[in-house]
């Protein structure tokens, strides 16, 4: 039986010479392994979500900015052959072929992200044991919760990178991930509390205690947004809380800096490098290699060393986020963010944990600092248009600021801006910095990105409500 173990070196690089036989600049093989499981629990009922194995290859070869991209689920000779060919056939002619450099030994460096207790060699009913206390705290609150989601997901990915430059790449990667969604009920009003925990860690991540807490943070979402008035409209401060917070940067304003999108001037931050973007005391970063972080690997999809990117530094624009393709043709370095869902899909630039950088003041200070205002402690879903950094978001979570303190509950806000007029106006950040959890979709692939930041304030911002 072949495994990534006994793929030999030989048999990548003939798979190479193929792929480059027709002519081309570039050409790789993705070979990737992967076991996961998913539980759910609904109605106090669990049931397994998904599950199994699936081992296949890629074979893709670039041509300038042409990409010719094959896979197979045969994982052998002939599978690897008939990608390569099929990349061939697709290819325009080309007489000067690049070469096939030899590969060297394979990069590895599996202690970048520890995994101390391997997910699945942990038995089914302890994990399923956790999402029933999680149930049950979460239905603890009382009859007004009327519905409570659990789940839970470990995913155990390991990749083979080789290609023409001759570079061979060996990744290990876990991530294991919890989520509570809370349902309650009062006098015909329905509000949501959602929670989420995931890192690149083994089952150490979660006890009973951690889920419980989890699930209690969800449930009191839910209860406080049924007692929630109608969001106020007007333009006012916004003070946006840490964690969850860091989707307006990472929607708003992290896509704009995808170098895909840059390429094809489809974005606001297209032609503006050195630029003032944001507050003088505004940074920020994409970091794929923050220890244990849910978007983190030791290398991203093409075999690039991830690191931590600036894109923002004291308010000016100072970077973006490259593939190998998009970086050879801006004449740059890619910066470890080509990453695709699976050995079916195509590399991309892609976030992998994106952030503002924290500031000196406490969370408390903002908020005191604040005499009147809106806070925003998580969002729901939005639009965000890259060319014009235009963007519109739903509240899923808020309050209102009154003499420095967080007050009443608030359903039905919505945040209206413009993402690098939102950035230049942010006048306050803490020190609280966190980083939650998410899946992002782009092109038709979903990847586990980061989002986060410390607690911060925008000076002035529209919110739109219903009152």
């Amino acid at each position: 039986m072949i495994t990534i173990e006994t793929i030999a070196p030989d048999l990548l690089e003939a798979t190479l010479r193929h792929a480059l036989a027709a002519g081309g600049d570039f050409a790789e093989v993705f070979i990737e392994d992967r076991v996961g499981l998913g539980l759910r629990l609904e109605d106090d009922k669990i049931e397994q979500t998904s599950g199994g194995h699936e081992f296949g290859v890629a074979v893709r070869l670039t041509n300038g900015e042409h990409t010719y991209y094959a896979y197979s689920d045969e994982v052998d000779e002939v599978g690897l052959a008939d990608a390569a060919g099929a990349v061939v056939a697709a290819a325009r002619r080309n007489a000067s072929p690049a070469g096939v450099t030899a590969l060297g030994n394979a990069r590895s460096e599996p202690g970048r992200h520890p995994v101390l207790v391997p997910p699945e060699s942990v038995e089914v009913e302890r994990k399923a044991g956790l999402l029933r206390a999680a149930n049950e705290a979460a239905r603890a609150f009382g009859g007004e919760v009327a519905q409570v989601t659990v789940g839970y997901s470990e995913d155990r990915q390991r990749v083979l990178i080789a290609n023409s430059l001759g570079e061979l790449v060996n990744d290990d990667r876990t991530r294991l991930r919890f989520i509570v969604n809370v349902v309650t009920r009062r006098d015909g009003a329905i509000q949501t509390g959602y929670q989420s925990l995931g890192e690149s860690r083994g089952f150490e991540l979660l006890d009973e205690p951690r889920v419980v807490a989890v699930a209690r943070e969800a449930a009191q979402k839910a209860i406080a947004m049924l007692g929630a008035k109608p969001a106020p409209m007007g333009t006012m401060p916004v003070v946006m809380a840490n964690g969850f917070g860091g989707t307006l940067f990472h929607e708003a304003c992290g896509h704009g800096l995808e170098a895909d999108a840059i390429a094809k001037n489809a974005s606001i931050y297209a032609g503006r490098m050195g630029e003032l973007v944001a507050a003088a005391h505004v940074s920020a970063f994409d970091d794929g290699s923050l220890v244990n972080g849910w978007g983190s690997g030791a290398f991203d999809d093409e075999g690039v060393p991830t690191g931590k990117t600036m894109v923002i530094e004291s308010g000016r624009l100072c970077g973006y986020l490259y593939d190998r393709l998009r970086a050879r043709a801006a004449g740059a370095q890619p910066t470890g963010n080509g990453r695709r869902q699976s050995f079916r899909h195509v590399p991309i630039p892609r976030m992998t944990t994106t952030y503002i950088a924290p500031g000196d003041a406490t969370a408390d200070e903002v908020i005191a600092a604040t005499k009147r205002g809106f806070y925003a402690k998580s969002l729901a879903g939005g639009q965000v248009e890259p060319a014009s950094g235009n963007f519109v978001f739903g509240v899923s979570e808020g309050y209102l600021i009154e003499n420095g303190k967080v007050t009443t509950p608030l359903r039905g806000a919505t945040l209206i801006g413009s993402g690098i007029d939102v950035l230049k106006r942010i006048d306050m950040i803490a020190d609280d910095f966190d980083v939650r959890s998410g899946m992002c979709g782009k092109d038709g692939q979903s990847v586990p990105v980061g989002t986060g930041q410390a607690t911060l304030r925008i000076a002035e911002m529209t919110v739109g409500g219903t009152s």
